[in-house]
């Protein structure tokens, strides 16, 4: 199963040596199959996620993701792009500029949309409990749409823990992501 390492301005801070150092090691230790930058918040944003692009191209297994910005994604040499649920309508371009593209979804119909628009994976969530985030969906609701659909789908929300990753792998679906369980 594929695991896609989220990063978080609060695990990861936003001084750059400390940013760097952070993710390469949790890089090396857990060896995620993806990694994503994404801090919403950061004023350096570019900067930081040149950074994580540059480490995580020391991997010869890691793709690199940019949140949101196909272009900056690009211009960076980041193998794809995550979107959000608010972006449907560009994953078109950012798959004409040679991206992955993976978005956020939260329905099965979201989901099915995503697959018709030619996106190459989903974060589906939550699954679990998570903080500040809507009613958890449930391993068995997880399952359901793995039946439904051919998309590549990561199971997102409240993962901690290898227990949760194992239920996660019972329901067949491509992998998980979490910040907190690479923490």
């Amino acid at each position: 199963m594929h695991s896609y390492l989220i990063t978080s301005r609060e695990f990861y801070t936003d001084t750059p040596a400390v940013f760097r150092s952070i993710l390469h090691k949790q890089l090396q230790t857990h060896m995620p199959t993806y990694a994503l930058y994404r801090d919403k918040a950061n004023p350096d944003y570019d900067i930081q996620a040149d950074y994580h692009v540059q480490v995580c191209s020391q991997f010869e297994n890691v793709k690199s993701f940019i949140h949101q910005k196909p272009d900056l994604a690009i211009k960076l040499g980041a193998v794809g792009v995550h979107l959000t649920s608010n972006q449907f309508d560009k994953i078109k371009y950012s798959k004409e500029l040679g991206l992955e593209v993976i978005i956020s979804t939260h329905t099965h119909s979201e989901a099915l949309y995503a697959q018709r628009l030619g996106a190459d994976a989903v974060t589906y969530s939550p699954i679990f409990n998570s903080p500040a985030k809507a009613e958890p969906k449930g391993v068995k609701d997880l399952a359901d749409l793995v039946t439904k659909t051919e998309i590549k789908i990561f199971a997102l929300g409240g993962i901690i823990n290898r227990e949760q990753v194992e239920e996660i792998k019972r329901s067949e679906a491509y992998g998980f992501a979490s910040i907190r369980y690479f923490q």
